[in-house]
């Protein structure tokens, strides 16, 4: 059965984080991508991109195949998105993978997730300043993106990178096709 992966969307979202691994999960045909807000109502991304998410938050389904991810954007770092702890807080209970970058990984820290697991972010210092509990300097990696068990965290200039780590916690490729992929973006 493919994995489902949800793509958490709100006023504000940084478009571009969510523009490699997207359209490469929905290329690859081996998972099923969708789209959603709090209310399932349109979002505009911080591009200005006026979007109708597939589903409402009510509607995404935590099995043993799904993933979440969560695109960055200053809101996470005003606090003004409000009805997602227990969504990210049941996936990770339950052992589903998390994938977060550029302020989303604020609000993971927020949560008190960083503070035992390898992660990285837009900086150590970043981290620190929007979310002032964060415990978890001494697991924070300064790489563009990285994989700890089923959390993947990325900076927010390193949306290629974040893309190239959930497709291999997909297994979306082969190696050599995401290795091709990647060179192919990178470049």
């Amino acid at each position: 059965m493919k994995p489902t992966v949800y793509v958490f969307l709100f006023n504000g979202y940084i478009d571009w984080e969510v523009g490699y691994v997207m359209p490469g999960l929905i290329h690859s045909g081996k998972a099923k991508v969708q789209s959603f807000s709090l209310d399932g109502k349109k979002v505009k991304s911080a591009g200005g991109l006026r979007v109708k998410p597939d589903l409402a938050i009510d509607e995404v389904k935590v099995d043993e195949n799904a993933l979440l991810i969560l695109p960055g954007g200053v809101p996470w770092e005003e606090n003004k998105i409000t009805g997602m702890d227990q969504l990210v807080k049941e996936f990770l209970e339950k052992g589903m993978a998390v994938g977060a970058i550029c302020a989303a990984t604020v609000f993971l820290a927020q949560l008190g997730v960083l503070d035992d697991m390898t992660h990285t972010s837009n900086g150590l210092k970043y981290l620190k300043q929007h979310a002032p509990d964060y415990e978890g300097e001494s697991l924070y990696v300064d790489v563009p993106a990285l994989q700890s068990g089923k959390l993947v965290t990325a900076s927010g200039t390193s949306s290629v990178e974040f893309a190239r780590e959930i497709f291999s916690l997909t297994h979306a490729y082969t190696e050599e096709e995401l290795e091709e992929w990647y060179m192919l973006f990178r470049m």
